[in-house]
């Protein structure tokens, strides 16, 4: 508990930092670090569940990606990000047999190489247009995100271990209750409420809880999704990187679905101020 504790304090500060007041070009080069970091713990798994992977072609892929969303904020008129998804996965499966030596793992090994730049690449490339399309909105909105992600995954844990009777899909996630995910929502619901409330006084709030909420089942989807992925490879962790904390993969496993989450109500509906 105190190596998990530690490093949260350490890192929340910066992180709060770069996703509120960074330039835009910081902002880009941590999530792409960010992306590498996950992708190599998404191949890591992908390999001890017996998937061939293609590595470098899916680091350039989602990198390509970041940069294409960020171009895409000078160049709207542009659809800058499906080009480059299209291009990275007809090329994936056009160089794909030069890099498989046996051809019966080529179609796992492109297929799996796409999903993980569409999971992790793309998922965390659309923090860029959520933080920058409006100067104004777009800091709240990405703080909005983070913080209900954070205060569900804490309130779910603590909950969880207080509380938590009853299993909620133990072949997946044997530690996760029905209790800990109650708990979990409250404390995202909580939090965009105090954030309207305190801070953001020009948002509707009844819509910042309505996206609170879509954000926190979404992201406790995106856990499970993961644990599936990690049980199935029978790992524990998806790496070491955070101590306390597991792989950065298992700290943005709500994050990867939540944000997607928030960009597609948006996205669908760019009419609905907040």
């Amino acid at each position: 508990m105190k190596p998990r504790i530690l490093t949260a304090l350490i890192l929340l500060p910066p992180v709060v930092c770069v996703l509120g007041w960074s330039p835009w070009w910081l902002f880009l080069v941590a999530l792409i670090a960010v992306v590498e970091v996950a992708l190599r713990e998404y191949f890591h798994i992908c390999r001890h569940s017996g998937f061939t992977t293609f590595p470098v072609a899916g680091y350039l892929g989602a990198a390509a990606i970041c940069l294409a969303q960020a171009a895409a904020l000078k160049f709207p008129e542009i659809p800058l990000t499906l080009v480059t998804l299209a291009l990275f996965g007809l090329l994936t499966m056009t160089f794909a047999p030069l890099w498989t030596e046996n051809l019966k793992q080529y179609l796992a090994g492109a297929a799996t190489t796409i999903l993980g730049v569409l999971y992790v690449g793309w998922s965390l490339a659309v923090l860029i247009p959520l933080r920058f399309s409006d100067e104004a909105k777009g800091r709240y909105l990405i703080l909005l995100l983070f913080l209900v992600i954070w205060a569900g995954d804490i309130c779910a844990y603590f909950v969880g271990r207080t509380m938590g009777r009853h299993l909620l899909f133990p072949r997946v996630s044997p530690k996760k209750t029905v209790e800990g995910a109650i708990g979990g929502l409250a404390g995202s619901l909580l939090v965009a409420w105090g954030l309207t409330h305190w801070f953001w006084h020009t948002a509707d709030w009844r819509k910042v809880m309505l996206l609170a909420g879509l954000i926190n089942v979404a992201g406790q989807v995106g856990d499970f999704v993961e644990s599936a992925m990690k049980r199935g490879a029978e790992l524990k962790d998806s790496g070491t990187i955070l101590p306390g904390h597991g792989g950065m993969l298992d700290r943005i496993d709500a994050l990867l679905f939540g944000s997607v989450a928030l960009w597609l109500v948006l996205a669908l509906d760019n009419q609905w101020p907040l």
